[in-house]
């Protein structure tokens, strides 16, 4: 587990959490669900391997206020961190980007979601394996889905014979993840896995995107 590896201080991470995995069920398909703006701010919401990874990947962008980690993606009411990892509840570890779409588009934040990841990996990002570290792109209405397949679409002719592994499922409910978990990066600067493998995932996109940097993201 994330906790095991703070606990014991083992200089090199290997990965998020060392439980064995479990196939998710497969979630029925429906209609995706809007979240309304509120105080002009706009939420998406995205999963591509530790929660960790990608809530501060979307906190250096310029026009997203807030990133929140949690779980979405599958069949069951209140998950938890426990229960999520052991793959059975079908949720994957996601997080929800509060942003300003007057300052940072949707579009965007596809770019960013798919450029801060290796886009072929199935069933985790780097040393995180299993159904619960997933990538999943949620839309909510058929606009956001037409610049989700395009993106896809674009990348697979670019990679060829690749194929991109992330999921493209309509959003049903983010469940928010424990408060330890939040801003996980930024709190615990020292940990091993943050050291080996979140923080040089974080600034692998900070080269690859500096025009999207806030300005103390630099």
């Amino acid at each position: 587990m994330k906790l095991a590896l703070i606990l014991s201080g083992i200089a090199l991470a290997t990965s998020c959490q060392n439980q064995p995995k479990q196939q998710s069920e497969p979630t029925a398909q429906m209609d995706p669900v809007e979240v309304p703006a509120q105080d002009g701010m706009e939420r998406a919401y995205f999963a591509s391997g530790c929660f960790w990874c990608v809530e501060a990947v979307y906190e250096s962008v310029k026009g997203v206020e807030e990133s929140i980690s949690g779980y979405s993606g599958g069949h069951t009411e209140n998950p938890t961190y426990a229960s999520s990892n052991t793959g059975r509840t079908g949720h994957a570890e996601a997080v929800e980007i509060i942003y300003d779409p007057e300052v940072v588009s949707f579009e965007t934040l596809v770019d960013v979601y798919f450029g801060s990841q290796n886009v072929t990996q199935v069933n985790g990002q780097g040393p995180d394996r299993g159904s619960q570290y997933r990538s999943i792109i949620f839309y909510q209405n058929e606009a956001q889905k037409k610049i989700i397949d395009t993106k896809i679409a674009e990348l697979e002719k670019e990679l060829g014979d690749g194929k991109v592994a992330a999921e493209v499922m309509p959003f049903q409910k983010f469940w928010k993840g424990e408060a330890y978990h939040q801003d996980y990066e930024e709190r615990n600067p020292g940990n091993p896995y943050i050291q080996n493998v979140s923080i040089p995932r974080l600034n692998r996109f900070k080269k690859k995107f500096p025009e999207l940097l806030k300005d103390n993201a630099h």
